[in-house]
């Protein structure tokens, strides 16, 4: 009885310090005599083991919802096989996140559907995974908000905020042109973020094609400019994710496969 009612004095403390995790996993733990017989430092090893876990397993949880992602896209799911023109060791190096530290830009490039985003998106999630703020928004939100900011007179103060994120991660330009306004305050928040944190951009236009994209070449060029400085670029040719499925099941000719990817390569490189 007594030894009941130390249990249940130390459940009460484990949740008064907020231990939910050590709490749950405790009676467990104790009927199943896990903890029968080793030192009193190794079972509260064991204990807090769990209660890290539980709380790095909920703190990125947390930070996958804050950081707006548009789906759960890791390196793993990522078909390098089916997509031949990106350098799988250099994605991996990505993945150690060590370009955050150089405040480098990584740049991908190519028509849609040929796995811009996902890697984009696998990008934002290692860096969410290691507590980094990480923030992922279409180039039409961030348009959007640029302009409500600006109409409220608060766009400084929001290019301040988006620039405390890691990896900013803007996923589409070039799907929509923009006037010179927009594209003044976007080479605000790019030069804002220079040198200072990294910008992670998917785009379907080359960089040939920008200054019909934002309205203005010379501003055009000024964002080109602070985006491919420090940066690592990526020009994906190939045929789109969305249609791998039927190309599965049907099994095109092979003259077909081969004019397509001709085609493909003709668009990225314009």
């Amino acid at each position: 009885m007594a030894a009941m009612g130390e249990c249940q004095r130390l459940r009460e403390n484990l949740q008064k310090l907020k231990l939910t995790k050590i709490d749950e996993y405790l009676p467990g733990y104790v009927d199943s005599g896990r903890g029968e017989g080793k030192p009193l430092v190794t079972a509260l090893r064991e204990l807090t083991d769990e209660e890290i876990r539980f709380r790095d397993e909920r703190a990125a949880d947390m930070n996958f919802k804050l950081s707006n992602f548009p789906g759960r896209k890791t390196f793993d799911d990522f078909d390098f096989a089916y997509q031949p023109s990106v350098d799988r060791a250099r994605i991996m190096d990505l993945r150690t996140l060590r370009f955050l530290d150089e405040a480098e830009n990584v740049v991908f490039i190519g028509s849609s559907g040929v796995g811009k985003t996902h890697l984009a998106t696998a990008i934002g999630i290692e860096a969410s995974s290691s507590h980094v703020a990480t923030y992922f928004i279409t180039f039409r939100s961030l348009v959007e908000r640029l302009l409500k900011a600006a109409a409220e007179g608060r766009e400084e103060q929001t290019i301040k905020n988006v620039c405390k994120y890691g990896p900013l991660i803007i996923d589409e330009i070039g799907y929509f042109p923009v006037d010179r306004t927009v594209a003044n305050l976007f080479f605000q928040l790019v030069a804002a973020r220079y040198e200072r944190r990294s910008i992670v951009v998917t785009t379907n236009q080359p960089f040939s094609k920008w200054g019909e994209v934002f309205g203005d070449p010379v501003i055009a060029n000024a964002i080109i400019d602070r985006l491919v400085h420090h940066s690592q670029i990526f020009k994906i040719t190939g045929r789109s994710y969305r249609i791998k499925g039927l190309i599965e099941e049907d099994g095109p000719a092979e003259p077909l496969g081969a004019k397509e990817g001709t085609e493909q390569k003709k668009t990225t490189e314009m």
